[in-house]
C-alpha cells in the first residue's frame, strides 16, 4: 500500500533497557528468485509495528509540556516501577502473550497512515519461542526450538533458517543487527535481561488507569529520540499491559502501540517450538546487512 509513498521511519525505540530499535520498510528476507517474487517476500517481511493516544493529564499528577523543566522531572518511584517489572518479567520461565498493535508509517508528505495488527506468542527461557505475526502487510510465523531459529513467510510460502543463538535475547540482537529483521514482542526479552535505566531523562507517574478491565498504574518517559508510555499491572504481578511509543526524531512524530493479554501457565510441549515446513514451501536465504547498515 503507497509503495512510492512511504519513507523510511526510524524509530527510536532504544529505551528502558535498552531495546532494539524498531524500523519500517525493512528488507530482511532476500532470495535468489525474480523480481516479482523479491516484491512479495518484501512485503510479507515488513517489520511488525504498533499508535496510542496523549497521555492524559489527572489530577495531582504531572502534566507539564514536552520540554518544559517539570517535564524533565525523573521520578524515582517510577524508574523502580520500571526495574520492578523488568525483575518479575525475568522471574517467568514461560509465558504467552496475545499483542494487539498499532504502527504510523510516515508519507513523503508527512502525513502519518496507521497500520494494525495482532501478535500471538509462546516463549520460554531460555531459547525456545513460537509467535505468530498478522497484519495488513504480512503474515509470518516465527520458531525457535532452542537450536535452529526458523521464520515462515505463510502468504508467500518462503521460510528461512539460522542457527539459534542461547537465549532469546541474543537472537533478538542477532536478528536486528545481522539481518535487520525485528523479532516480535522483542521488549518482553530487553526488559527481562537488561536493567540499566542511564539513557532515561524523563520519567513520572501519570496515574492509576484501565487497560481493557486491568486496573494499571500509567507511567510516562522520555529519553534520547523517543517519548514512551507504559501501563504496568496493579498488585503481585506487574505486567507491562500497554506500550506507546512517540518518535521524537520524526518531525511527524509516529507512533506504535502494543497492547498486551497475559497468559502466566501456558499449554504447551515441545513440538510448539520446531517448523516443519510445507512440502511445497521453498526455502530462502535470510540477507545480511551490511556492516553499519542495520538502521
Amino acid at each position: 500500500m503507497y509503495p512510492n509513498l512511504l519513507r523510511k521511519t526510524a524509530w527510536a525505540t532504544a529505551f528502558v533497557l535498552p531495546l532494539a530499535f524498531v524500523s519500517c520498510n525493512r528488507r530482511s528476507v532476500e532470495s535468489k528468485q525474480p523480481v516479482a517474487e523479491r516484491k512479495n517476500i518484501d512485503e510479507a517481511n515488513s517489520a511488525v509495528g504498533t499508535t496510542g493516544a496523549a497521555i492524559p493529564a489527572q489530577p495531582g499528577k504531572s502534566s507539564a509540556a514536552p520540554g518544559s523543566d517539570a517535564a524533565m522531572e525523573r521520578d524515582p518511584d517510577a524508574i523502580k516501577a520500571l526495574e520492578n517489572m523488568s525483575d518479575y518479567l525475568r522471574s517467568l520461565k514461560a509465558i504467552q502473550v496475545h499483542v494487539t498493535t498499532s504502527r504510523d508509517e510516515v508519507l513523503e508528505d508527512g502525513q502519518n497512515v496507521t497500520f494494525s495488527g495482532t501478535v500471538d506468542m509462546i516463549a520460554e527461557r531460555p531459547n525456545h519461542l513460537r509467535a505468530e505475526v498478522i497484519n495488513e502487510k504480512q503474515h509470518r510465523m516465527y520458531f525457535d526450538d532452542g537450536k535452529t531459529f526458523s521464520i515462515w513467510a505463510r502468504r508467500v510460502n518462503y521460510y528461512a533458517t539460522i542457527p539459534a543463538p542461547p537465549t532469546l535475547r541474543e537472537l533478538a540482537d542477532k536478528l536486528t543487527g545481522q539481518y535487520n529483521l525485528e523479532l516480535p514482542v522483542a521488549d518482553l526479552f530487553y526488559w527481562g535481561e537488561r536493567r540499566s535505566t542511564a539513557d532515561i531523562v524523563g520519567a513520572i507517574d501519570v496515574g492509576a488507569s484501565q487497560v481493557d478491565g486491568t486496573t494499571c498504574e500509567h507511567y510516562a518517559f522520555r529519553q534520547d529520540g523517543a517519548e514512551w508510555q507504559l501501563w504496568i499491572q496493579q498488585g503481585n504481578y506487574p505486567l507491562p499491559r500497554k506500550l506507546v511509543i512517540t518518535t521524537t526524531t520524526d518531525p511527524a512524530r509516529p507512533r506504535s502501540t502494543s497492547v498486551m493479554t497475559w497468559n502466566l501457565a501456558p499449554s504447551y510441549d515441545a513440538a510448539a517450538f520446531t517448523f516443519d515446513p510445507p512440502k511445497d514451501a521453498k526455502k530462502i536465504i535470510l540477507a545480511e546487512t551490511p556492516s553499519g547498515d542495520s538502521q
